[in-house]
């Protein structure tokens, strides 16, 4: 495992290379099953809601734009949900209630039926609330707005939409609906619907005398056009960058905030002094880790790759020059990214912590919207889930894949952390949050936090809130205490063709490849074990070995369980091929040609898990079978993590056995634990 991990990372780190000028095509490994699924409870479906007018986007027409759960830092222990089309919710102890039309408050000019990020944006409670009664919004505006108002910091002189900070002072914090006033606290323009402003909030492990106490950050789009400008890049304009301000201070341009001293560019000539760190396309989400107390950031990439990164004071982070550890060129009709340059070290640029790419398909169209957005979440640090502590939580938004990485390896400068797709479990059975939502296409997930560092999942398909209330180990069910070993000798086995195996001593040898037989399409040669009785659930252990010489195409090794029958059992294909079919998967048997079963096949791209055994050397496999759940995993080399997952409950025990399609190899070490069938 140590060897894989060296060579995944080696792939992450940020150096220029020798590599072609040309576009990569697969900038990054898809993540792997983490072999972990969330439980998540359903907590609360806010209102159904819509935008007005209503808006021929249909990305936009959801159940309803709930984007965030966070806690009142008043020790309430109420949960704030706003919801992008106007509406700021609170949960209190399981009731809901509308505690601000922030939409009917604006007014008119209230935008919310054009651009992904339009309307209520976002909502940050001061974290001296409970005394203050202050907290911040932000919403975007237009109509009468773009012409009667001015924005504060530099803005296109053909800006389409305002994003607007408000502060507004609760008369009694602890009521349950708003009353008190309001004040505008900053306004900026933005180039088109998308990109403005996103994320606002203070960091909440800042102590009284640390430098960032109470200073609200506020992450700022490139208005969409960063693709094609170097706006992100300019420290004059407030596009593309985390500002950072004193809602408390006044020597900001228009008197109503102040400007910290200890903000990196302050003085600096042509420079805002607003700005925290650069280099941004959509900085959507961005949080704190309570304990080292570091920033990160979730960043949504232009064509071809979304990223995680580690934000410090005066930090650029690339765009519109890089996405991701990449290259990025203006104009280019590939819209795809290139190895950096030689010269890429004196830039200066901070690299993401971790990412995944977009996977795009060859039948899409280069420059067309490739339907990923990274969502940004937390470190947990809550104390009800110890597996998954100091583990980074966050996500795709538009298919609802939930991710971990471990925060240890997330270090700007280094290579990058390898993250992981967690699994969903609700009321007790694996599901999807496709299916938890009920819409196959589109998701809209989000993840909040309450003060107890407990994580939340939120899908705007159907407006509904779920608390991660725990995590358990995929196909971890008892699976009994017979057990069978040094299964070595020819009358151990039951093979297929007697006459192309050797049973040397140690090792079970199929030394001649065997032939397809009439029947279904499945593997041409295996060999039954025999000794010790037929297993439920069961976990097989053992060494295999591929001797086929690696310069041959189509090289595999089998491990069989549940065999009830020559056309009745399951196998796991260990392949050094995974772009076809009937390669590096799980499958079934069951009367007909096999059926593939795991979750890694991308049948759009053809592709599965990574190869499973690529040279002639020995390889630890083991294979878990759950009988009642269905629950199949299959780990390689010792790896904590499964290689290759699946569900299926067509057999619920049989046999295990080795064998290959028609290739050659060998099996020692084998080792089989299970519920014996007597």
């Amino acid at each position: 495992m140590a060897v894989t991990t060296f060579v995944l990372s080696a792939l992450f780190v940020p150096i220029a290379s020798a590599q072609a000028d040309t576009p990569i095509a697969d900038p990054l490994p898809t993540p792997g099953p983490s072999g972990v699924g969330l439980e998540l409870t359903e907590v609360a479906q806010l209102p159904k809601s819509q935008p007005v007018p209503p808006p021929t986007d249909t990305r936009l027409v959801r159940y309803n734009r709930i984007n965030y759960l966070g806690e009142l830092p008043d020790g309430s222990g109420r949960l704030f949900v706003p919801d992008m089309n106007g509406t700021l919710y609170l949960l209190d102890q399981g009731v809901q209630h509308a505690y601000l039309d922030l939409g009917a408050a604006v007014g008119p000019d209230f935008h919310t039926h054009r651009g992904l990020g339009s309307g209520f944006g976002f909502a940050a409670f001061h974290p001296d609330f409970r005394r203050n009664g202050k907290f911040y919004t932000v919403h975007t505006e237009t109509g009468s707005a773009l012409t009667a108002k001015k924005p504060d910091l530099p803005s296109p002189a053909d800006t389409q939409v305002h994003g607007v900070i408000t502060e507004w002072t609760a008369a009694d914090p602890r009521a349950d609906v708003f009353a008190g006033t309001r004040r505008e606290l900053l306004r900026v323009g933005f180039a088109s619907f998308i990109h403005g402003f996103q994320e606002i909030g203070f960091n909440p492990t800042a102590r009284w005398w640390d430098e960032d106490h109470h200073l609200l950050y506020i992450a700022s789009g490139d208005g969409g056009i960063g693709f094609s400008t170097t706006v992100p890049q300019d420290l004059s304009l407030p596009q593309g960058k985390i500002l950072r301000v004193d809602p408390a201070g006044t020597d900001g341009v228009n008197g109503r905030y102040g400007v910290p001293r200890s903000n990196p560019f302050v003085g600096r000539a042509g420079a805002l002094g607003e700005i925290y760190a650069y280099g941004m396309r959509d900085p959507y989400r961005f949080s704190w880790d309570d304990v080292t107390r570091r920033m990160f950031m979730g960043h949504i990439g232009e064509k071809a790759v979304d990223a995680v990164y580690e934000v410090r004071k005066g930090a650029n982070l690339g765009w519109s020059e890089r996405e991701g550890i990449w290259e990025y060129r203006r104009g280019d009709p590939s819209c795809g990214v290139f190895p950096l340059p030689a010269d890429d070290a004196k830039y200066g640029y901070t690299y993401p912590v971790t990412a995944f790419d977009h996977n795009r398909l060859s039948s899409q169209r280069p420059c067309a919207d490739s339907g990923n957005a990274l969502m940004g979440g937390f470190v947990y640090r809550g104390t009800k889930i110890p597996s998954l502590r100091g583990k980074y939580i966050y996500g795709e938004g538009v298919k609802g894949l939930i991710y971990s990485a471990d925060e240890r390896e997330m270090r700007a400068g280094r290579p990058m952390a390898v993250s992981r797709e967690l699994m969903v479990y609700a009321n007790g059975e694996l599901t999807t949050m496709k299916a938890l939502v009920g819409d196959p296409n589109r998701v809209d997930l989000r993840f909040g936090r309450d003060a107890a560092g407990e994580l939340y999942v939120l899908a705007k398909a159907n407006g509904k809130v779920w608390k991660v209330t725990g995590a358990r180990a995929f196909a971890s069910c008892d699976q009994g205490h017979d057990r069978v070993s040094g299964a070595t000798a020819a009358s151990s086995w039951a093979p297929v063709t007697p006459e192309l195996w050797q049973f040397p001593g140690r090792e079970v040898v199929l030394a001649r490849p065997g032939v397809a037989r009439p029947g279904p399409r499945r593997p041409f040669e295996y060999a039954v074990l025999r000794k010790g009785p037929a297993f439920g659930s069961v976990v097989v252990d053992a060494q295999v070995r591929l001797d086929t010489p690696v310069a041959e195409s189509n090289r595999d090794v089998i491990i069989v369980f549940g065999h009830r029958s020559d056309t009745e059992f399951y196998y796991a294909h260990l392949s050094s091929d995974n772009k076809i079919y009937p390669h590096n998967g799980i499958f079934v048997v069951n009367n007909a040609d096999r059926l593939r079963l795991d979750h890694q096949w991308d049948e759009a791209r053809s592709v599965g898990a990574p190869p499973a055994v690529t040279d002639t050397a020995w390889h630890s496999v083991k294979v878990k079978h759950c009988a009642d759940s269905g629950e199949i995993a299959v780990y390689v080399d010792n790896s904590p993590h499964p290689l290759m997952t699946a569900v299926d409950t067509t057999f619920a025990s049989g046999r295990v056995g080795f064998g290959s399609f028609d290739n050659v190899g060998r099996l020692r070490d084998l080792r089989v634990q299970g519920k014996g069938i007597r």
